[in-house]
């Protein structure tokens, strides 16, 4: 196990953060071809478990071999090893040897609805695969009960999977959509109507417009981002469905004159404000982000996401629907800028959630419905 571990201490020792994880693995693994697949995936894990715990080892003095198998047992990894140091191990969380709140000695307040010490502590377990079943619920249960593929039901249409469960090659892909299953309830609060005109303005590769659609299929929708690639992807991902592609605009919607150029006068019925966010509720996905975030950089997104909805709120009917959503669990890109849209605005608010994900091995998120006045 010698050379394993010769790499996984190269790859603490060159990662910075400056790419997601997956991709900066994905790129190591190509620059050493001799790494088996079951090589992989023990370094996978190994530096997920790392990047998730290592910052709450009491005891930092202790060899890197000595943290990581800490970080493995921490994190209840099923890889075990004959680490040479294995008798100067740091005693388990449960024996004070580790701080769960070192992961994040930041003072920032958290949203309603979600505890400090359990968004921390669900940064040690790996979140769970979700699906979205869109038509044939029977078939893919019994695809999936044939390829035995343990799942459980979150809603009437949404699957829990274990995490990298090989579902691409056994369900048929117009059946179903990966989506988080705090993300599917957002879903919930839209109720949108045959005809109506409906927004997403910072779409990505569409999975809020996608299940728009699924609920609606008779809205006229129309996307905004400023990245060509992304337009590129939703549109195929509609074909794939089975639907027209949406009007879309490459812009960013944080100028409005760029926005107003995309959009003129035109006026809907509702839009979709998925803003962009530290990403803090989505974390447990991507511990890195947690393990290399700079306090600093927080304002950057509250001042975006406050001129994105203010500069798209010009664009609702009288009567129209604002949804504003984060996959963030600080209260200063949610509630506080649910404020500061409604005093810039003067849209008043319907309804507020934190929809926290950590009972279901999930995502957390946040969503704020606001209507313009009549």
């Amino acid at each position: 196990m010698r050379y394993i571990i010769t790499h996984i201490g190269t790859i603490i020792e060159t990662y910075n953060g400056s790419l997601p994880l997956a991709h900066f693995l994905k790129n190591y693994f190509k620059q050493h071809p001799i790494l088996g697949s079951r090589d992989r995936r023990v370094l996978s894990e190994m530096s997920y478990c790392w990047y998730r715990s290592v910052k709450g080892i009491k005891d930092q003095s202790l060899s890197m071999e000595a943290k990581l198998a800490a970080c493995l047992k921490i994190c209840g990894s099923e890889i075990k090893f004959p680490f040479s140091t294995e008798n100067s191990l740091p005693q388990l969380p449960e024996n004070q040897s580790f701080d769960t709140a070192a992961l994040f000695p930041y003072d920032l307040p958290l949203s309603d609805g979600i505890t400090k010490i359990d968004w921390l502590q669900s940064m040690l377990v790996q979140p769970c695969l979700f699906i979205r079943i869109r038509k044939d619920k029977g078939k893919v249960i019994s695809l999936l009960n044939a390829a035995q593929i343990p799942f459980t039901f979150v809603s009437d249409n949404c699957l829990s999977l274990p995490n990298g469960a090989k579902i691409d090659t056994i369900l048929p892909l117009d059946c179903y959509v990966v989506q988080d299953a705090s993300s599917q309830q957002t879903g919930d609060f839209f109720k949108p109507r045959k005809n109506e005109l409906w927004y997403d303005c910072c779409s990505g590769a569409g999975g809020k417009s996608l299940l728009l659609k699924d609920i609606e299929a008779g809205v006229r929708l129309t996307v905004t981002d400023r990245r060509e690639s992304i337009i590129y992807n939703l549109q195929q991902r509609f074909r794939q469905y089975r639907y027209e592609p949406p009007v879309s605009h490459i812009t960013d919607v944080s100028n409005p004159e760029l926005l107003t150029k995309s959009l003129g006068t035109k006026k809907f019925d509702a839009i979709i404000c998925d803003a962009p966010c530290s990403g803090s509720g989505t974390w447990s996905r991507t511990p890195e982000q947690l393990y290399f975030f700079k306090p600093e950089s927080i304002p950057d997104f509250p001042a975006l996401q406050h001129k994105i909805a203010v500069n798209v709120a010009r664009h609702l009917k009288p009567g129209g629907r604002l949804f504003y959503i984060t996959c963030s669990v600080f209260r200063t890109e949610n509630e506080d800028i649910v404020t500061k849209i409604i005093a810039d605005t003067g849209l008043q608010p319907v309804q507020s959630k934190l929809i926290n994900g950590i009972s279901n091995h999930a995502d957390s998120m946040f969503i704020a419905e606001l209507i313009s006045s009549e």
